[in-house]
């Protein structure tokens, strides 16, 4: 089991920056990717950007460049670091998590989301 705690969110201008925390209840590299996901409204929920346990970072066409991910191992947390936030990065952001203990299972976890608004 995995618990998962976003902070950080919250109302920014645009241009402005924001920076997310998720903070895992184990220690982050015995989890085998952690996932920033966010769903603005009317939209489904779309992959923002990911980090292994190796370390390897993915981020989706729309916030590269613009959004970081980063992790402290020592305090179990993964970061996103946001820039240049425009009006379409309005939306609750989630942190997931995956497990693979074993060839035949994935456990799957969610945080609760934060929101974050980008408005003048």
């Amino acid at each position: 089991q995995v618990q998962l705690v976003e902070s950080g969110g919250g109302l920014v201008q645009p241009g402005g920056s924001l920076r997310l925390s998720c903070e895992a209840s184990r220690n982050i590299l015995r989890i085998d990717d952690i996932t920033w996901y966010r769903q603005g409204p009317g939209k489904e929920r779309e992959m923002v950007a990911g980090i292994s346990s190796g370390g390897t970072t993915k981020y989706s066409d729309s916030v590269k460049g613009r959004f970081s991910i980063s992790r402290d191992v020592a305090k179990n947390t993964v970061y996103l670091q946001m820039n240049s936030l425009k009006r379409e990065d309005t939306a609750v952001y989630y942190c997931n998590a995956i497990v693979v203990p074993t060839v035949e299972a994935r456990l799957e976890f969610w945080g609760q989301g934060t929101q974050v608004t980008v408005s003048s």
